[in-house]
């Protein structure tokens, strides 16, 4: 396992080679790119947006947030009709990503106590809450924790107090089984009490985590908690489904369709950025981010570094390799049957399988084209999404 190293980028520079691009985001200013990087952007950056904008633009779009309560249909109605695909995709992470903290699978299988310096941390079930307290000698600050965000790589919690949203310092990682600092969170002693509950949060974060992890979450432009849907279900990515349902009822055939939205109907550009509304898009991380190695956690942002995903191929998507309707497949035989889809085994390279496969093996493609790296305090392995030809020696790309 490579451990990497994460360096800041401050400086910030005009790249001439994002001219194009950046005719309609003018007076925004572009990060360095690294000096590890293959790529100064994809081939298809002037096609792409970020999310920011594409949110500006009508139409539906996931964490856009501003459709009403009554738009939404939860999915029990969805699975009246499309009961096959509801049921499995309920066992997926996305549809477990949050929770009210109460219902949380990972806090009643592991009770919370933590220390940091004088800081005694625990999270113990009181009736129909979990209590969440911080004491040191002199004093404790306790309360119900709210929501519970994640599942798969990792889980934190939201605790109110006062007038705040605090993200909890600790999380818990399913890789290592350990309750551990929260990304970010300084691995030092807080000054106060007040301080070591958490960070505080700004509004516009609070929102993007209902956004990206609950369905229904954010309406009317507003965090909308106490009536969030847990996870991400049918409406989060097909978008309010009472009109559908409704000319489904009706008997109105030719309207179903056009009444809701079919993500699989996208475009590659399109659809990468579809799921990078959460993942994180090329432009999202560019425009918004210092990434440096700790760009692995976004993989839309990866991929489109990869030199493979050229202008543009339905055969190079989030959604070509991962069905979001189903549990994440693990079996490396089902990436690589991907992998040779585009690359020859026999014959000669064509327009529509450019690439000769590896001529070291045919077996097992991501273990050395799509390794695996922890990144600097977050114990959890994240595959790299930018596929290459990984050399040893050679820097990982950031």
């Amino acid at each position: 396992m490579t451990r990497s190293r994460i360096g800041r980028t401050s400086l910030l520079i005009a790249l001439a080679g994002f001219a194009l691009a950046l005719i309609t985001r003018a007076q925004t200013s572009l990060p360095a790119t690294s000096p590890n990087s293959s790529s100064k952007g994809p081939a298809t950056m002037s096609e792409q947006l970020s999310t920011r904008e594409r949110l500006q633009r009508s139409g539906w779009w996931p964490t856009k947030g501003t459709s009403h309560r009554e738009e939404y249909v939860g999915s029990a109605v969805c699975a009246q009709c499309h009961s096959g695909i509801a049921a499995i995709q309920r066992q997926t992470a996305m549809a477990r990503a949050a929770s009210p903290a109460i219902d949380s699978e990972i806090l009643r299988a592991n009770p919370v106590h933590f220390q940091l310096g004088p800081y005694n941390y625990a999270v113990t079930r009181s009736g129909n809450t979990q209590m969440y307290s911080v004491t040191d000698a002199n004093r404790s600050i306790s309360g119900p924790l709210g929501w519970a965000f994640g599942i798969r790589m990792g889980q934190s919690w939201f605790f109110d107090y006062g007038s705040r949203t605090f993200l909890v310092p600790i999380t818990y990682y399913p890789d290592t089984k350990e309750f551990t600092f929260t990304v970010d969170q300084p691995h030092t002693a807080p000054p106060s009490l007040d301080k070591a509950i958490g960070r505080p949060l700004t509004a516009s974060e609070v929102r993007g985590c209902f956004d990206c992890h609950t369905t229904a979450g954010v309406v009317n432009g507003r965090v909308d908690a106490q009536h969030a849907i847990p996870g991400v279900t049918c409406e989060t990515c097909h978008g309010p489904g009472a009109k559908h349902v409704a000319a489904a009822k009706s008997g109105m055939v030719e309207q179903i369709a056009s009444l809701i939205m079919n993500p699989g109907n996208l475009n590659p550009v399109d659809s990468v950025d579809y799921c990078g509304s959460c993942h994180r898009t090329w432009w999202d991380v560019t425009l918004d981010e210092s990434p440096g190695l700790k760009s692995l956690r976004f993989q839309p942002y990866r991929l489109e570094n990869s030199r493979c995903w050229g202008k543009g191929d339905a055969r190079l998507t989030c959604v070509a390799c991962h069905d979001p309707h189903h549990p994440l497949v693990t079996n490396a035989a089902a990436y690589d049957e991907r992998c040779l889809a585009c690359h020859v085994t026999t014959g000669k390279a064509t327009a529509d399988h450019p690439g000769a496969a590896c001529s070291t093996s045919k077996k097992n493609c991501v273990s050395c084209h799509m390794p695996q790296y922890e990144v600097e305090d977050i114990p959890v392995k994240f595959t790299d999404h930018q596929i290459r030809v990984v050399r040893a020696g050679v820097p990982i790309p950031e």
